[in-house]
């Protein structure tokens, strides 16, 4: 199994969801990315993400937008990130570590190069956010040659016709965006969520997992009785752009409370 499949396979036994925690790489730094990576692994996130700094993040709302900016500005590449996840897989050799980010920075080297360069830096998935599925005839088969899930993205425009095309080579978790919209900006409903995780598990054995507008641990809470994964984003990203370099203390203290929400649904659930 990958340590995807094991994340999700682990939190599943322990029914609850994983917690899945995103920051922009190189924000505030790429020297003070490490330490925030860390506190979220000590803080209780099953898996990380890891964005991919870009100049035009279209599907990202301000919070997010603004530590791409903050972390162009200090100069951040993609060899940057790629050192990140390095040193992130030597120190956390059993963490799932995914990348999220747009085509350009993945493919302008080529589909294999940066598969190739992923797979040797310990990456276990990849998200791109600008490349449909009808489109990926590239990078999906690059990433699926280099032993890499490639993550797709369902919205709640993602109707029956279109499904199967997503899920055609997805693999390591179904990412579903709440809301139609960019991220951190709004808040889908419960009653909404319920029903899109209930269909496209209908639909599919890979894990899925809602992002996009979750804030705190109340909505972790909530949404992790139904789904196998809750991601946050924009709610840490603000907290790095509060505190900077010193960064690690909040962060972790932050995604403890989310922790300990999704452990609360697994118990509701129990009982």
């Amino acid at each position: 199994m990958t340590r995807l499949a094991d994340s999700f396979a682990r939190s599943r036994a322990e029914g609850r969801a994983a917690l899945i925690a995103f920051v922009t790489g190189g924000d505030p730094t790429p020297a003070a990315t490490g330490a925030i990576l860390d506190a979220l692994v000590e803080g209780g996130a099953d898996v990380i993400e890891l964005g991919m700094p870009f100049t035009d993040p279209m599907a990202d709302g301000p919070a997010i937008q603004r530590a791409n900016l903050r972390a162009l500005a200090a100069g951040t590449t993609t060899n940057d990130l790629l050192a990140i996840a390095t040193a992130f897989r030597v120190r956390h050799p059993q963490v799932p570590l995914v990348l999220m980010g747009y085509a350009n920075p993945m493919v302008r080297r080529g589909a294999e190069w940066f598969a190739a360069e992923a797979a040797r830096a310990g990456v276990d998935g990849v998200i791109c956010v600008d490349i449909p599925p009808e489109a990926d005839g590239a990078l999906g088969p690059a990433l699926r040659a280099a032993g890499i899930d490639l993550i797709r993205l369902a919205t709640p425009t993602t109707d029956a016709a279109r499904l199967p095309a997503v899920l055609d080579g997805a693999s390591g978790f179904l990412y579903y965006v709440s809301v139609a919209g960019i991220t951190g900006t709004q808040q889908a409903g419960q009653a909404s969520i319920e029903t899109a995780v209930a269909r496209f598990k209908a639909a599919t054995d890979l894990p899925v997992a809602v992002g996009f507008g979750v804030r705190g641990p109340e909505q972790a809470e909530a949404i992790g009785r139904v789904a196998d994964g809750v991601v946050v984003g924009s709610a840490i990203v603000d907290l790095i752009a509060e505190h900077g370099a010193q960064a690690a203390g909040p962060v972790r203290e932050f995604i403890s409370t989310l922790s300990a929400a999704v452990k609360r649904a697994a118990k509701e659930k129990a009982a």
